[in-house]
């Protein structure tokens, strides 16, 4: 684990739990996209810099969830680096107590205040064109969160950030964390269609043919959607969803997994009214989803 791999003349990542993109600027400076998940993360970081010589210009959020965001205020600290983040993302990582109360749909009790859902604020400026190191192009990824994108450096190699899991943790999850449905099925439509030297997700193996992954993730989506359609048969309250998506798919209720697959099911209700599938009724002080 965080290990330094080499994938083009100038183009590195680190493996961790969420990769950590590498850039090479010039002999002494580097840039990264994303920053690990803590400040644990970002020592090692630290140390892969130190190593080499190298200088850490800046840091490229592909967007706030914590486990990319985590590592950045100890390396600004350490080497006052830029930090840049995209729309919305940049708010939520000045501010990460915002993606806790999001996620809980209200201010987040202690069980939820820790590091793997709010990561220690850090001084990030929005992501503009103009700020991208020479050769870099920003892609929009939105779906899994706000504003996400990823990025293709100067050697053509393609960072994709969270827009897909890999099949080895769809098929021992079932479920992964998506904000926006409609908008999530469009970034991995265009990502099928995209071509690079090689892709680097977040979640999954650097490969130089994204597509069939792609495609995984769009089946599986399609499938959980069809699944939360079928409990809507007779109307049925969002708890009583949750309970089944949780026992469909043998997942372990705590308070983390509820508002991560909590949230996610709320986007699949939102969307599947929004397209016709579902409609909702208030009955008894309730609101409750029937398949239409």
């Amino acid at each position: 684990m965080f290990e330094l791999i080499q994938v083009a003349d100038n183009s590195y990542y680190i493996q961790s739990p969420a990769k950590i993109g590498l850039v090479k600027l010039n002999d002494a400076d580097v840039c990264l996209i994303d920053a690990g998940n803590d400040k644990d993360a970002g020592r090692k970081v630290r140390q892969i810099l130190d190593t080499k010589g190298w200088h850490l210009k800046a840091i490229y959020n592909t967007h706030s969830n914590a486990d990319h965001i985590g590592g950045n205020q100890y390396l600004q600290r350490q080497t006052g680096c830029k930090i840049y983040a995209p729309g919305i993302d940049c708010d939520f990582t000045r501010h990460p107590i915002l993606e806790t109360s999001f996620l809980y749909g209200g201010y987040p009790p202690k069980d939820l205040r820790h590091k793997f859902l709010m990561a220690k604020e850090s001084d990030a400026e929005y992501l503009t064109d103009e700020v991208l190191p020479e050769g870099f192009q920003s892609i929009p990824l939105p779906g899994h969160f706000f504003d996400m994108v990823g990025f293709r450096d100067g050697d053509d190699v393609v960072y994709l950030a969270d827009c897909l899991s890999s099949r080895e943790t769809l098929e021992k999850y079932q479920i992964g964390f998506i904000y926006d449905v409609a908008a999530y099925l469009e970034t991995l439509e265009m990502v099928k269609t995209l071509e690079a030297r090689l892709f680097v997700p977040a979640h999954a193996e650097a490969t130089e043919n994204i597509a069939p992954l792609a495609q995984f993730n769009i089946d599986k989506v399609n499938e959980i959607a069809s699944k939360i359609v079928e409990f809507c048969r007779a109307p049925i309250c969002f708890e009583q969803i949750l309970q089944k998506v949780f026992n469909e798919y043998g997942l372990v209720m705590d308070f983390e997994q509820y508002v991560l697959v909590g949230s996610t099911v709320r986007s699949y209700l939102s969307w599947l009214k929004d397209t016709g599938s579902l409609d909702v009724e208030f009955a008894d002080g309730m609101l409750l989803w029937r398949a239409v």
